[in-house]
């Protein structure tokens, strides 16, 4: 368990649960969903002495499961929000080889969710046990704090829900690099559907893509959704002064920012079931095509030597007194009006492009 106190100026990472708010800033405390399971009482208890209230029983069942979908809830005395991040795994498999394989696929799509409860001073966040998020941020504020964090956002969070939307938008940014790296591989795996000079077998492979990429798009469906009830809710907060408004306004640019980045995502998962589809048909023609220019020449070919089968029938026939039947130069004559017949029939189908790969006149 990490427990920090933060304010408009400092981070300050506290042993335990305070006794007792500090007079000014959140305290945020960040967990896994073991700790919350082994930790439960005393978090809830803590939670009550400060006058926050309990979490409800269902939202710790929530909060505690590794299966649930992105989804927004609201109290009156807390808002909790449950976001699916990529996993670990698939961070390090991104930089993995071009080699598609279904093991890769199952990595990069492997997501765990990431679950945070906003109080108005207290932000309760409960995170895999291999997630960074947690850490991530802490180091980032402590960098905000040093004037070291040059990049993105200058300020320190003025609060729970700010810190929340933060911690948000950089999952989503993993889904915007995971957006190249399905790219790469789908590009590859349609190189190989569409190689005429090859034969796909693996289409386990590429069902095992399609599956991801509507996984993906679900996952970016319930995340939108989750964002946008967090966002309907906030226009429902009671009016306050000018600097409260002054903090909605910038938590409802963070909100609507989070839910373009998602749709972005969305937007490209799309393009690329779309283009997927559209490759499995290019393939399936294409096969239709080689398989019409196969039976094309064997055509051909067959049109060349019924000719040449109807002069040895005809020569072959058991009569004594056909032409040429006695000569001694009867046979290099019918040899060579085969061949002529053969020769004549090939250049004239090969005029009419029935021979080869090229479509016919």
């Amino acid at each position: 368990m990490r427990v920090l106190h933060i304010t408009d100026q400092h981070l300050a990472e506290l042993s335990e649960l305070p006794d007792a708010l500090p007079a000014g800033g959140f305290v945020w405390v960040g967990l896994t969903r073991q700790e919350l399971s082994e930790c439960l009482p005393s978090v809830q208890g803590w939670l009550m002495r400060q006058g926050c209230g309990a979490v409800m029983e269902l939202h710790v069942s929530d909060l505690l499961n590794p299966q649930l979908p992105s989804h927004f809830d609201t109290t009156s005395l807390y808002d909790i929000l449950v976001f699916r991040r990529l996993a670990t795994a698939q961070t390090q498999a991104s930089a993995e080889p071009d080699a598609v394989t279904h093991e890769h696929l199952e990595r990069r799509m492997d997501t765990s969710p990431v679950g945070m409860v906003a109080f108005d001073r207290v932000l309760l966040s409960v995170h895999p046990q291999d997630c960074l998020v947690r850490d991530y941020f802490a180091a980032k504020i402590e960098a905000l704090q040093n004037q070291h964090d040059v990049r993105g956002v200058s300020r320190m969070p003025s609060s729970p829900a700010d810190l929340m939307l933060r911690m948000v938008n950089h999952m989503v940014d993993s889904y915007l690099d995971l957006r190249r790296v399905l790219t790469r591989d789908l590009t590859a795996l349609q190189h190989v559907l569409l190689n005429p000079r090859g034969q796909f077998r693996n289409w386990n492979l590429l069902l095992a893509a399609r599956d991801a990429l509507h996984r993906l798009e679900e996952l970016c469906e319930d995340q939108r959704s989750a964002v946008q009830e967090w966002l309907d809710a906030m226009s429902e907060w009671p009016v306050g002064d000018e600097g409260s408004e002054r903090e909605r306004e910038l938590l409802r640019l963070r909100s609507r920012d989070v839910i373009e980045h998602v749709e972005r995502v969305l937007s490209h998962v799309r393009r690329l079931e779309s283009t997927t589809e559209s490759a499995i048909q290019m393939h399936f023609s294409l096969t239709g095509e080689r398989t019409n220019n196969i039976m094309r020449t064997l055509t051909v070919l067959t049109a060349i030597f019924l000719p040449l089968n109807l002069i040895t029938g005809v020569f072959g026939m058991n009569f004594d007194a056909l032409p040429l039947i006695h000569s001694a130069v009867g046979f290099w004559i019918a040899a060579a009006l085969m061949g002529g017949v053969a020769v004549t029939l090939g250049w004239y189908f090969w005029r009419k492009r029935y021979l080869g790969t090229q479509q016919p006149r």
